[in-house]
């Protein structure tokens, strides 16, 4: 799926983006070095798609959406404990029995995620927000997308405030180690 145009169909891409790397990660051998590199990979995508949604969607559904606080601690919830996944995940070698059980219980949380934000919260904020609103946080989402931490990090982003000033340096320092290491190439 392309990227670009509004926060709806940027955040919607990633989803498929997700999708297929799930699917590509299903069809890799349990035990090699190609699946442990598509986890890394999955979840450089799931990070980064995360930090944009809570800078971006979540202070906008607050603001907008009718009972939008409820729909947003939701949906904090459900990335907290898809980080805590992500972050068990990543210090697992491709061998580790534990993995294959981990990676389909992360599969099941992010899948009923995406289901939710596409069945519920993207269709609230689309009828809430106009259309000058919605580019606009799709180009933020982008953005932030660019400068975002690559790995988990549960609990340092408290708030979407928090996100905003701490994350650029996480992402950095994240960027930094992927680079030495060779992750997520």
């Amino acid at each position: 799926m392309q990227h670009g145009g509004d926060v709806v169909e940027e955040l919607t891409a990633d989803h498929r983006e997700v999708d297929e790397l799930f699917d590509r990660i299903e069809a890799v051998p349990a035990r090699g070095p190609e699946r442990r590199r598509l986890l890394d990979r999955l979840t450089i995508e799931l990070v980064r798609h995360a930090v944009a949604e809570e800078q971006h969607v979540y202070p906008a559904v607050r603001e907008h959406v009718p009972d939008g606080d409820a729909l947003v601690d939701k949906e904090i919830a459900d990335h907290l404990r898809i980080e805590r996944l992500l972050k068990d995940l990543e210090g697992m070698g491709a061998d580790d029995p534990e993995l294959n059980h981990l990676f389909v219980k992360l599969r099941t949380e992010v899948r009923a995620h995406v289901q939710d934000e596409e069945g519920n919260l993207f269709a609230q904020l689309r009828t809430a927000c106009g259309p000058e609103l919605l580019d606009l946080l799709g180009q933020e989402a982008r953005e932030t997308k660019e400068t975002a931490p690559t790995r988990p990090h549960p609990g340092a982003r408290s708030s979407a405030l928090a996100s905003k000033v701490f994350s650029p340096g996480l992402g950095l320092v994240d960027r930094v180690r992927d680079f030495i290491t060779g992750r997520g190439e």
